[in-house]
């Protein structure tokens, strides 16, 4: 009775805990916050410790740009809590955002994490969505949830294959009765990507860049096929030569050429998934594709270079990047579906 009175007046909510962004879904009300997945930090001149200053968008604001006293951190790296404090000092920012304390009862809470994760990383999760203000805390493999969003029946006994292209890791599953048949999950993402730029910059131009130029880089001009529409970007960063700013120009397939290597292992991870489906799936998916959602997954015609590779169709989900949160927010309003495609 007094859980049916519970999830009758709280505000349930749905989190997908990105490396790159978090997104939270309040039952009845869609995705309230999307935000990105950064923490500024500073240091206590009485020697107490670090306080938190910013979340979200004005913490992302400040990377690269803050003085000795202030740190602007991403605490989930490649799909995993990197610092478990923080992450529970921002997923409390989120919780109380979306949850606003309209109702006395505490939230039950979903949360999406990667195939891959260890039991220990599942308990710090847990206990950091606990510590933050949860009533109740489900775990929600993120190629699951990807596909409950992307509108793909997961109960039915077909195959579904997924690519879940995020910030930090590259999760690739087929999916059938409920369950994850096969996956595979690399820590290749779009933050590799912007990596990647990085790296090419500085050793084609002797430039140095920040990772928000190089996303920005990736966004406007980056492609993944070597044949896509062309286009040219002005860079700003620091001469490593002269030590003074100054401006490159930055072609598309300079860019391609930059993101070949990331690409590459996020189609070898596809066709190693492929590899270890069961035939019976596999000719499921012959028919049905291969499903792509994720924020990478927006790079331009990643798809196109998928289905070569493949030679399998590649369709490309209608919001790639609100996927994972949407399709938890569907299980959270579903309780017989959140029950079977959760797990402890």
């Amino acid at each position: 009775m007094f859980r049916f009175l519970a999830s009758s007046f709280s505000n349930d909510l749905a989190i997908d805990l990105g490396t790159a962004s978090t997104l939270v879904y309040a039952r009845h009300k869609g995705i309230v916050c999307s935000e990105p997945s950064v923490v500024a930090v500073a240091s206590d001149p009485k020697g107490h410790g670090e306080r938190v200053l910013a979340v979200g968008s004005e913490a992302k604001a400040m990377l690269g740009r803050t003085p000795g006293s202030i740190r602007a951190i991403r605490p989930i790296q490649d799909g995993v809590i990197a610092d478990f404090e923080v992450t529970e000092a921002m997923l409390r920012y989120f919780i109380h955002k979306a949850h606003n304390r309209s109702t006395l009862v505490r939230p039950r809470i979903v949360i999406c994490v990667p195939p891959s994760i260890t039991s220990v990383e599942k308990r710090a999760v847990r206990e950091s969505a606990l510590s933050a203000g949860a009533r109740e805390v489900f775990l929600m493999e993120e190629p699951m949830a990807a596909a409950i969003g992307a509108g793909l029946d997961v109960t039915a006994p077909t195959g579904n294959m997924i690519v879940d292209v995020g910030g930090g890791t590259t999760d690739v599953a087929v999916i059938s009765l409920s369950g994850i048949v096969t996956s595979s999950s690399i820590r290749v993402g779009g933050d590799k990507m912007d990596e990647a730029i990085i790296q090419y910059v500085r050793r084609k131009y002797n430039v140095l860049i920040g990772e928000r130029t190089a996303e920005d880089v990736k966004i406007h001009v980056g492609t993944a096929s070597p044949h896509g529409r062309t286009g040219t970007m002005e860079i700003k960063g620091r001469d490593l030569v002269a030590g003074i700013p100054k401006t490159v120009m930055a072609t598309s397939d300079e860019i391609h050429e930059a993101l070949v290597e990331p690409i590459s292992s996020i189609v070898e991870s596809v066709h190693m998934t492929l590899e270890r489906t069961p035939p019976e799936l596999a000719a499921d998916i012959v028919d049905r594709g291969i499903v792509l959602v994720g924020g990478g997954s927006l790079l331009r015609d990643l798809d196109v270079v998928l289905r070569e590779r493949t030679g399998l169709p590649i369709i490309r989900g209608d919001d790639p990047f609100t996927a994972v949160c949407y399709g938890a927010g569907k299980a959270l309003d579903d309780l017989d579906l959140l029950k079977q495609v959760s797990f402890e």
